[in-house]
């Protein structure tokens, strides 16, 4: 099965000579069809600049990033701007949602963008803000949701062009704990039945049961993939109690 995303040697270095600091070094990783991928590390660590090149937002100092077989870095910034809005999906710790839309009307948005609103394509809009548990407040504007609400818009928005990769950068941040395992398990859900490839940044290893394989970062460098069940089950119960302690 061909890889949706490949990350091939990938680093990004701030400043120069004595001063140059590597955020990110020689990152290899390749995310397939219907997998869900936690990409986890302290701060520092470089998961948010590694996730910024991957959403081609920041080019690469080293190495190179294919989404689709499609290389982000040999694109112009006005062809990677048209392929990020028709392939890739958003959903980061600030939502961003448009203040004078409703949140039906915010989801919808990318539909327009991609010209692809249609009598299907609201229904499916609808569907999957009931989903996320917002039947009955799609007619809400931003200001009259919650924090937690707004960022199920968000989440929801992210996925209902249906992009073949999903990038979710802490969207259970602002999040209840029953709110956020709802929110996680169903993007996964979502990205196993559509078969897109998702990643979620997160601090919080109690979401990784719902995750196919754990992306350990540290000091810029990947220091492990966890791909065996029962370890990612292992570590997601290990984190729980230790909330639990607290």
């Amino acid at each position: 099965m061909t890889p949706v995303l490949q990350a091939e040697s990938v680093a990004k270095v701030y400043g120069s000579g004595q001063a140059s600091v590597r955020a990110v070094d020689d990152v290899s990783f390749e995310i397939r069809p219907g997998e869900f991928v936690a990409l986890v590390g302290p701060s520092g660590s470089g998961k948010t600049t590694m996730l910024a090149m991957l959403a081609g937002l920041l080019t690469p100092t080293e190495g190179s990033i294919l989404i689709g077989g499609e290389r982000l870095s040999q694109m112009s910034e006005s062809r990677r701007t048209r392929f990020r809005r028709r392939s890739i999906g958003f959903a980061f710790q600030s939502n961003n949602l448009v203040p004078y839309l409703t949140a039906r009307e915010n989801v919808e948005l990318m539909l327009r963008l991609n010209n692809r609103l249609n009598r299907q394509s609201k229904e499916r809009a609808a569907d999957l803000l009931a989903r996320l548990g917002l039947d009955d407040r799609m007619g809400s504007y931003p200001s009259q949701l919650s924090g937690g609400q707004q960022q199920r818009v968000a989440i929801a928005r992210a996925l209902i062009h249906e992009p073949n990769l999903v990038l979710a950068d802490e969207p259970t941040a602002s999040l209840d704990t029953e709110r956020a395992y709802q929110v996680v398990r169903t993007f996964a859900e979502l990205i196993h039945e559509q078969q897109r490839a998702g990643i979620i940044v997160t601090h919080d290893l109690r979401m990784c049961r719902y995750v196919d394989r754990v992306i350990s970062m540290m000091d810029g460098h990947v220091n492990r993939i966890i791909d065996d069940r029962v370890e990612i089950d292992a570590l997601a119960a290990f984190s729980e109690e230790s909330f639990s302690a607290q």
